[in-house]
């Protein structure tokens, strides 16, 4: 198994906001929440880039619920 293939990006910035999509070209009253969610990340020439996403809120939940996990395994090492 490659790993080195994986192409790795430092994380720059992080940023999010919540949103409510209230109507759409089919639906008038839609009350939508979403979290919008903008990366910077670096490749390994240092060039920075701009991702950016769309989540449902359970779906950022689960997100920030991951990055909790992640820093808890990282203050161990």
């Amino acid at each position: 198994r490659c790993i080195s293939s994986i192409p790795m990006l430092d994380l720059v910035d992080f940023q999010w906001k919540l949103g409510m999509a209230v109507s759409s070209d089919s639906c008038r009253s839609l009350k939508y929440p979403y979290v919008a969610v903008l990366l910077k990340v670096m490749d390994h020439s240092g060039q920075v880039k701009n991702k950016s996403f769309e989540m449902t809120i359970p779906q950022f939940q689960n997100f920030y619920r991951q990055f909790k996990e992640i820093a808890a395994v990282i203050e161990t090492v």
